[in-house]
């Protein structure tokens, strides 16, 4: 991930019920560097996975933490939320197998007491 400060930032509830704010949010700021359709499409279901990972672990009423890095045809999303007992995902599980096949990079990172998911997409890699 990038050292530099967040394109656009935005916190929701770390509930599966808010997801689609965050899915809406990831399509428009891809569309805003020229993705196609189907990059968006990926980035949005990568995006839904890193989430699916990082949700069960997450707080109670905490929540869930979303930066967005824009390049020419790379977008950079890191997603994180407080949990009691954070732990990286198993990279040999199916989620991150999805996750990895529809990104050009994926990282997991445990920071104190918080989990920290980080995708990128580049336009027209096509897994």
């Amino acid at each position: 991930m990038t050292e530099n400060s967040p394109d656009a930032e935005l916190r929701l509830p770390a509930d599966s019920a808010y997801l689609a704010v965050l899915r809406t949010a990831t399509a428009g700021l891809a569309a805003r560097i020229n993705f196609t359709l189907d990059d968006i499409e990926d980035l949005r279901i990568a995006v839904d996975e890193a989430c699916a990972i990082l949700l069960p672990q997450a707080l109670p009423q905490s929540e869930l933490d979303c930066r967005f890095w824009l390049g020419q045809a790379t977008m950079t999303v890191a997603v994180g939320a407080t949990c009691e007992d954070p732990h990286p995902p198993s990279e040999q599980g199916f989620a991150w197998r999805v996750l990895s096949a529809l990104t050009t990079f994926a990282t997991s990172k445990v920071e104190e007491d918080r989990l920290v998911l980080t995708l990128s997409r580049s336009a027209g890699r096509h897994p």
